[in-house]
């Protein structure tokens, strides 16, 4: 009798690659046959293997030379098909693997001829490296994206102490949380901060100092723990906050996780003197399961926080007028792009100069003896082009922004107009406000008003330009004097903000009436549109946008009026500082209601759909422009970062979302959308017995209201049509008789004869008259 008989393995490696002695050990069912006979084991001939060897890789079918197989010797395939292990066979003749064959083709083209795969199937393809334990194809997938980027991030989160303790704790929190409340989700609060405790401002004096440093119990006051669930920091590495969020992110998705996440303020604990802790803190929402609807998903109205940011990756924000870019970014973009025309520009007029110049030294050597008309009007026609290309130079050379300093501080010196004539109350108040102010910083506040009066003068002169170009002389203004203050006066960056403040509030303030929707761009088209889209989408109702907000609450109620208030406001401020604050207030207002609402703080889901409503409610005027307003002539840092930067970009995702609303975004069909964007109907209001006791009798009466005017509308235009229909009738019905009275005249014609004698002779034609008697005589009685 014969025995097939196995080998216990002896070792394994823990990361799950092979060599060829594991490998050999891996075969465990069946593993090389021995013949038993009367309790001695006698060994088999080797397993031999045809040159062109049919694999069968978990049911996909596979056919490669055996050197392929054998290419790397210290690999699990070259120790499995090297003859001294028994493999298996399928019915068809195919030798038998265990393991997925999805991605065995690409390890297949690696041994072939070197073959990497795509990105999409690194990862993939690097596990089954470490299966089959091919050391050359593991050390290539490494140094490949996203292997590669995932070593880096490793690193990354290596500096990071106790990151996977809080990874899990926050999966933890959220699970115990989403049990109790029995809920599909659950929020928890983390603070991540990259450094420790900056200097205060009683520090700054000390700070250049080289023996400055803090006391011990001075960093003891500095020590506290935010109140949030987990948190992060401080790290020593070039990746900043967003970075770690985006690991953060991405490690719970890995667990299949769906999370969100949005900033929602500072920690503002009071630490010191006047100093308080300014760390982020970020809103996790974990969800445990997507909610799904009976009919289809509901579309909601989501911006992650990644969509907000630059696209560039700097971590600022980004704004649509600016493709998505920071205002930092698009200035380089635009230098970029502007530089790259001015340069084909100037080589452009080049060689039209060069090629004419050439052919007219042709001419003049081929054909001296021209004739004098003919060489007059090609000289004419020379200095014609000569003419052009001078021109498209000086053209050029204006707009290029690279003018010497002195010929600027020239420009300045000569008189303006605009500083002789008489100056407005406002205007009048804040250069005082503005001249008090700097008067505190002494040499340094000299300084600045006279390059703000200096920058006044030149811009006089820039009226001409396009109004992208005098924002861009406007942000580069912003830009110099606040790195001159940093670098020359040695301000702390704390008091540069307010001196930008106050510089920003001054220099717009005069040119408010000259760059705030100038006739030169289409910013008064985009106002009207933006108007008129509003006023059609009056029926959008705060159920279909999905708001958090009950505005049958008197509290809420109030909020709505402000933030609705606050919106409309924005367009009579002058600054573009003010009206940011009239945005950021509004915003406020919004959160506020939404907390009173839900008795919990609100989040960006929530946020985003309560603004675009109380946009479509409030219809603010001249949007556009103050958006843009706003975007060209804003100190870049106040949009780039804070809680006004985050404001104001939920604001353009808002006006943008309300310019693109559609039936899908609504969750209504086609039809119905186009009925009530066309005025034709509305959608049903709410029915009577589904108010609240506590309902406001007014807002009871407003609705019960809306529906008998809908109603009377409704019976109104059924009797237009039926009256119409009556009119109708009745002209048929005219024209009808009419016909018939006109087929009977046709037939019947009356014909009416003259008389052709008088009456004396009526009875002259009778013949019979003598047979009558004669006619009665009167007779007379005597009395």
């Amino acid at each position: 009798m014969v025995v097939v008989t196995g080998r216990e393995p002896d070792s394994r490696r823990p990361d799950g690659a092979m060599s060829s002695s594991d490998a050999e050990d891996d075969f465990l069912e069946p593993a090389t046959p021995t013949a038993t006979h009367s309790g001695h084991a006698l060994p088999l001939l080797p397993q031999e293997f045809p040159e062109v060897v049919p694999l069968n890789i978990g049911g996909a079918h596979f056919t490669t030379r055996l050197s392929t197989l054998r290419r790397y010797e210290d690999t699990m395939l070259a120790a499995m098909f090297s003859g001294r292990h028994y493999i298996p066979t399928d019915a068809e003749g195919r030798y038998f693997i265990d393991r997925d064959g999805t991605h065995f083709g690409d390890v297949l083209n690696f041994l072939r001829s070197g073959d990497l795969p795509p990105r999409e199937r690194v990862q993939a393809v690097h596990k089954e490296a470490q299966y089959y334990a091919i050391g050359p194809l593991l050390e290539q997938l490494e140094n490949m994206q996203p292997l590669k980027g995932e070593k880096v991030r490793q690193a990354f989160l290596g500096l990071m102490p106790y990151y996977k303790d809080h990874l899990e704790r926050i999966v933890e929190i959220a699970r115990l949380r989403a049990v109790q409340r029995k809920a599909r989700f659950a929020k928890l609060k983390v603070c991540v901060f990259k450094e420790e405790m900056p200097i205060t401002p009683y520090e700054c004096p000390l700070l250049n100092s080289l023996r400055f440093e803090r006391s011990e119990s001075d960093g003891q006051l500095f020590e506290h723990h935010c109140e949030v669930d987990v948190s992060f920091g401080p790290w020593e590495a070039v990746a900043d906050v967003y970075d770690l969020l985006h690991c953060l992110v991405t490690d719970l998705k890995a667990q299949g996780l769906v999370v969100d996440h949005q900033c929602i303020g500072v920690c503002d604990k009071h630490l010191i003197n006047h100093y308080y802790c300014k760390r982020p803190i970020y809103e996790f929402k974990i969800t445990w399961w997507k909610k799904m609807s009976l009919k289809s998903e509901r579309r909601g109205i989501h911006v992650d926080q990644s969509e907000l940011l630059c696209k560039k990756g700097c971590g600022y924000y980004g704004n649509p007028a600016w493709q998505g870019f920071c205002s930092k970014c698009w200035r380089e973009e635009y230098h970029k792009a502007r530089q790259k025309q001015i340069q084909e520009d100037w080589e452009l007029a080049e060689r039209l100069q060069r090629e004419e110049e050439e052919a007219f030294a042709s001419s003049q050597t081929s054909q001296g003896a021209q004739s004098l008309t003919f060489s007059k009007f090609e000289e004419k026609k020379t200095n014609e082009k000569t003419r052009k290309v001078t021109t498209v130079k000086k053209f050029f050379s204006a707009s290029s922004r690279v003018g010497s300093k002195k010929a600027e501080i020239q420009e300045a010196k000569a008189p303006s107009p605009s500083i002789n004539r008489q100056t407005s109350m406002e205007t009048d108040r804040v250069s005082k406000e503005f001249i008090e102010f700097l008067k505190t910083f002494h040499k340094t506040g000299q300084e600045i008003y006279k390059q703000t009066k200096m920058f006044l003068e030149a811009m006089h002169y820039k009226r001409d330009l396009s109004i992208e170009e005098q924002s861009e002389c406007t942000q580069d203004f912003y830009q110099n004097v606040a790195e001159r203050m940093q670098t020359r006066g040695k301000v702390p960056p704390e008091r540069v903000e307010k001196i930008m403040d106050q510089i920003e509030k001054y220099i717009m303030t005069r040119l408010y009436k000259y760059v705030f929707c100038p006739e030169t761009t289409d910013d008064e088209k985009k106002d009207l549109a933006v108007q008129k889209r509003i006023r059609a989408l009056h029926w959008v109702t705060p159920q279909m946008l999905c708001v958090p907000v009950n505005e049958e609450i008197p509290e809420v109620s109030d909020m709505v009026v402000k933030a609705i208030t606050d919106i409309i406001e924005m367009d009579s401020k002058r600054v573009p500082r003010d009206k940011l604050a009239c945005i950021t207030k509004c915003s406020k207002h919004i959160f506020n209601a939404i907390k009173v609402t839900k008795d919990e703080p609100a989040s960006a889901d929530d946020f985003l759909p309560t603004l675009i409503y109380i946009v479509l409610k409030g219809n603010p005027p001249r949007l556009q422009s103050n958006i843009q307003y706003i975007t060209r002539f804003c100190n870049p840092s106040r949009l780039m970062s804070g809680e006004d930067g985050y404001y104001f970009t939920n604001l353009c995702c808002a006006v943008t979302f309300i310019e693109k609303l559609d039936a899908q975004s609504l969750n209504l069909s086609q039809e119905d959308f186009d009925r009530y964007m066309s005025g034709q109907t509305s959608p049903r209001k709410q029915e009577s017995e589904n108010w609240s006791p506590d309902a406001c009798l007014g807002v009871k009466q407003m609705y019960k209201n809306l529906d008998l005017l809908s109603q009377l509308n409704e019976r109104q235009e059924r009797i237009m049509n039926e009256a119409k229909k009556l009119e109708k009738d009745l002209i048929d019905w005219t024209d009808g008789i009419a016909k018939k009275v006109q087929d009977i005249v046709e037939k019947c014609p009356l014909e009416i004869k003259p008389p052709n004698q008088s009456l004396a002779a009526i009875d002259s034609e009778n013949v019979e008259n003598d047979k009558l008697p004669p006619p009665l005589q009167p007779q007379v009685y005597a009395g």
